[in-house]
């Protein structure tokens, strides 16, 4: 499991200046450094106790709550602290002044750059590394890859064929990490494994956290936390999951597994009076805890996945608002936990009361079998109606999108008639009359004004021409939005997850534009989209630019999309004022026609 709180080590360079003064490297840079020079010293097979004096020595800096820095301008000697004796008291003095020490790097010269990635690969030891390294000379985990795979590793002596297999499967998976999944793609699986571990003994509570708790629109792995007192049960459990692919680790508190898909969910299993300091430690952004664990060092407290201390003694862990009163802050919301400013908001009580699911009354997109849909509008406007909506926008597209079997001027005209019919009908829904129209590579409307002016809002979209340059493409949208009938922007960035990062655009501009004249930018909830992205919702909503959550629903199993736009909705800061279709049918008529000039 993936660790985010400051106690873990950061890279050696990380350094910082106090003041003007002299540039000064943190106790986690210095913890970094220890760290480094154990896993080289295990790669040399030296004395095992003196690899054990630099870890124990890394987990005191790394957990300490005064800076070294400190220290040394106080003229306080650092063998002081505990399991420091004067030599390691020395190598902290020199990496204070110098951001390194001799040793590191005598002991990084005398291996290839990077080796010590091969120690973080499941299953791989320092003494397996170091007799890979010298049997085979690989010196990263593609080349130790590579190695196994044209049968190399087998023929060391202590290996053989099944060694080999599972360290290919453990490199191939270690590499393969860097892959993020989109959010909504794991939350099945996700939902599942949450299943299977309540179902087992000993479990009082099972939360995943990480950046899937965050929300974040994708997600490296999974990591769950269980709250109980018989962790070797949970971990048996997850390991027999019949999911699995296979097991990295297992043991009493941890343990790591991939599914069948590929996902790899990471299990740590705490006792019930951590739990609520385990969710802070393994839920926040590594800035967002290290603001914390500062905030603590202030206070004389030290915040880890256990607990909150004052010196020995634990104030603070079961809950997480009980870590964060500790520091004086309320709970913040784990979709904030980002350190983009919340910190501060909530010292000065000015955190966002941010949009929920249930304040959503209508969606704004949504489209039926008369274009790519495959639904009637009667059976969206059913789902709809069940998915707790009051209102639903029919947004067919229009006839330059092709292969969608867009609407043109006559079928658009039937449909708004068919409409007006289908709502004498209706209860407890009313549909509104829409079209997501083609913006043409000029910035024109696909539709002629005559027909856009009778519906109730037109939605703009951008499905062609998207690799024009940026000021090209912005200046397409912004003559598109000051058309007097347009209404939202669909999807802006056009982006698409595995297939396409998004157009090339100026986002603040759009932004300031939408605002100055009125119009609204959609948070379109597709999976594959999840388009506005987080921090341009939070742009919009500085520049008071409203956002509709649409779900795109192609079928009327698609409305629970709404939850993921909210989600990211949350992630930027959006309260129920912010978001367009929170808005009552009334008002948001009202808001609509105001748009379109009426």
């Amino acid at each position: 499991m993936t660790q985010v709180d400051t106690a873990g080590p950061v890279d050696a360079s990380l350094e910082r200046s106090i003041e003007g003064a002299a540039v000064v490297v943190d106790n986690t840079a210095i913890a970094a450094a220890f760290e480094e020079i154990a896993d080289l010293l295990e790669l040399q097979q030296a004395n095992p106790f003196r690899v054990r004096a630099y870890r124990n020595a890394a987990r005191t800096l790394a957990s300490w709550p005064e800076e070294m820095s400190l220290w040394a301008a106080q003229g306080r000697d650092f063998d002081e602290l505990p399991g420091i004796g004067k030599d390691l008291a020395a190598k902290i003095a020199e990496i204070l002044q110098r951001g390194t020490c001799d040793q590191l790097e005598r002991l990084r010269a005398s291996f290839p750059r990077g080796i010590t990635h091969l120690l973080q690969i499941p299953g791989l030891g320092p003494r397996r590394v170091h007799v890979l390294y010298h049997e085979l000379g690989v010196r990263t985990p593609q080349e130790l890859l590579d190695a196994a795979r044209a049968g190399h590793v087998q023929a060391i002596p202590g290996f053989g064929a099944t060694s080999e297999r599972r360290i290919a499967e453990a490199v191939a998976g270690y590499l393969d990490r860097s892959h993020r999944w989109p959010l909504a793609r794991v939350d099945a699986a996700v939902q599942a494994v949450l299943a299977h571990l309540r179902a087992g003994p000993g479990v009082e509570d099972v939360v995943v956290a990480g950046s899937y708790r965050r929300r974040r629109d994708t997600v490296g792995d999974i990591d769950v936390l269980v709250a109980g007192s018989r962790g070797g049960n949970a971990c048996r459990r997850l390991c027999d999951f019949e999911h699995v692919a296979r097991v990295l680790a297992q043991g009493r508190t941890r343990a790591s597994v991939v599914l069948r898909d590929g996902l790899q969910v990471d299990l740590r299993v705490v006792r019930p009076e951590s739990f609520g300091a385990a969710l802070v430690y393994f839920t926040g952004s590594k800035p967002h805890n290290i603001a914390l664990r500062r905030i603590a060092q202030s206070r004389g407290l030290k915040i880890n996945e256990y607990g909150v201390y004052r010196g020995t003694r634990r104030i603070a862990g079961k809950t997480e608002a009980s870590v964060y009163a500790t520091v004086g802050l309320p709970w913040i919301p784990p979709e904030l936990r980002e350190d983009h400013g919340e910190i501060e908001a909530a010292r000065s009580h000015a955190l966002p009361r941010l949009i929920e699911r249930d304040d959503l009354r209508g969606d704004l997109h949504a489209h039926t079998s008369a274009s790519d849909g495959a639904d009637s509008m009667e059976a969206m406007a059913a789902a709809a109606r069940e998915a707790g909506l009051d209102y639903l926008a029919i947004t067919d597209h229009s006839s330059g999108l092709k292969v969608a079997h867009g609407l043109d001027e006559k079928r658009l005209l039937a449909q708004m008639e068919a409409i007006d019919r289908l709502n004498e009908r209706l209860r407890d829904i009313v549909l509104l009359k829409g079209i997501e129209v083609e913006i043409l590579a000029d910035g024109s409307l696909d539709l002629p004004d005559q027909v856009l002016g009778r519906l109730d809002l037109v939605v703009g979209a951008v499905h062609s021409a998207l690799d024009l340059s940026r000021e090209q493409q912005t200046a397409r949208i912004l003559h598109a939005m000051d058309h007097p009938h347009f209404s939202i922007l669909a999807h802006p960035n056009g982006r698409l997850f595995g297939t396409r990062g998004g157009c090339a655009l100026d986002m603040e501009r759009i932004v300031r534009h939408a605002a100055e004249r009125g119009c609204f930018l959609e948070l379109n909830a597709q999976p594959d989209r999840l388009d506005l992205f987080d921090v341009q919702c939070r742009l919009a909503r500085d520049a008071g630019a409203a956002v509709a959550i649409g779900s795109d629903a192609h079928r009327g199993s698609d409305f629970h999309w709404l939850q993921l736009g909210v989600d990211q909705a949350r992630r930027g800061w959006l309260q129920k004022d912010d978001v367009l279709n929170a808005l009552p049918l009334a008002a948001l008529r009202r808001r609509l026609a105001a748009t379109m000039g009426r």
